[in-house]
């Protein structure tokens, strides 16, 4: 089963590019800009990787990435998940980023954008593997200085394949970006949202509503609400269900108990992502495999899914069209 998902030519919707920062390179870009970390080592690093819930995962996440600081940093951190994700059958990565924990931190937008770039013009020239740029907005920060942020990347609006809304869930619902997510709208720009993660059902129906969402990340709890199930099933909306992520950050206590093969049941457009490879414990094979074991699915569900996320994708119609191709033949 390993060698037929390493095969499958795989399409990752969900994927936030600062949480691919695995800790042997964290610790030689501290090294290489003079930040001081708490690790001493790479197993002190994977030692505080033991997350109770979103929040105490998202502490490490921000102090992680501190390391990036350089055009050349973001190149690097994007580079070296590319060539993960292309040895593993991965042929295209939408890829979050977050502007904001940036800023915040004196690190202007054009920096990130220009390491982003060029390693999104060297994975397509050297692997043939091709990408897609979502800008997320952190929702337990103002609606305020999102607007402004979506403003200031005027210059990059053009290189946008969607923004995003993510960061901690409880207390944020989506209504609380609608004017930064109509300004998207207005200019263009693709709309996705984490939804019904930590957050409840609600919390779907309103980035769907009130934000114009085309996807919904996550999306898992979306089962509390039959109605809504129907929707979802009726209107074929496409969910990014993240699994390890799930278990890591406690939605679930063991992937067994996911509710992955119920959404399948019912008929929705479920795709398979890693969310933050380096913390959650593995790339796009370790997430599918891990649901193999947990599930008992076969290949027919496998191809099913890597299926789904190829229809989805922000992606030219001959790129489709040759993934279609692979797929059929895998």
């Amino acid at each position: 089963m390993r060698d037929f998902l390493a095969r499958l030519p795989k399409v990752e919707l969900h994927l936030h590019i600062e949480g691919s920062l695995e800790p042997e390179l964290m610790l030689a870009l501290a090294e290489r800009n003079g930040v001081t970390l708490p690790y001493a080592s790479v197993e002190e690093v994977h030692g505080a990787y033991d997350f109770s819930d979103l929040q105490s995962f998202l502490d490490l996440y921000y102090q992680g990435m501190s390391v990036l600081q350089t055009a050349r940093d973001f190149h690097d951190l994007a580079m070296a998940y590319f060539r993960r994700a292309h040895a593993e059958g991965v042929v295209h990565v939408e890829m979050h980023f977050d502007p904001q924990a940036h800023l915040v931190r004196g690190i202007d937008l054009a920096v990130v954008m220009e390491g982003l770039s060029l390693a999104r013009r060297e994975a397509d020239r050297e692997l043939g593997l091709s990408t897609a740029l979502i800008m997320a907005f952190l929702r337990d920060r103002d609606a305020e200085e999102a607007m402004w942020v979506l403003e200031q990347a005027a210059p990059y609006w053009e290189m946008l394949d969607a923004v995003g809304l993510d960061s901690a869930e409880q207390g944020n619902p989506p209504e609380k970006f609608v004017e930064v997510f109509e300004r998207a709208r207005r200019l263009g720009i693709p709309r996705v949202a984490h939804a019904g993660e930590e957050g409840p059902a609600a919390y779907i129906l309103g980035a769907l509503d009130r934000l114009d969402v085309c996807r919904i990340d996550h999306g898992v709890r979306c089962l509390e609400d039959p109605s809504l199930v129907a929707r979802l099933r009726d209107e074929q909306t496409v969910l990014t269900v993240c699994p390890l992520s799930n278990v890591r950050l406690r939605m679930v206590e063991r992937l067994e108990d996911h509710p992955l093969p119920r959404l399948l049941d019912e008929g929705l457009n479920v795709t398979l992502n890693s969310d933050d490879p380096a913390y959650f414990g593995g790339g796009m094979v370790d997430n599918f495999l891990a649901c193999h074991r947990a599930f008992g699915w076969d290949e027919a569900v496998f191809r099913r899914l890597a299926g789904n996320a190829i229809e989805a994708a922000f992606v030219d119609e001959s790129r489709r069209d040759e993934w279609r191709r692979r797929l059929a033949e895998a």
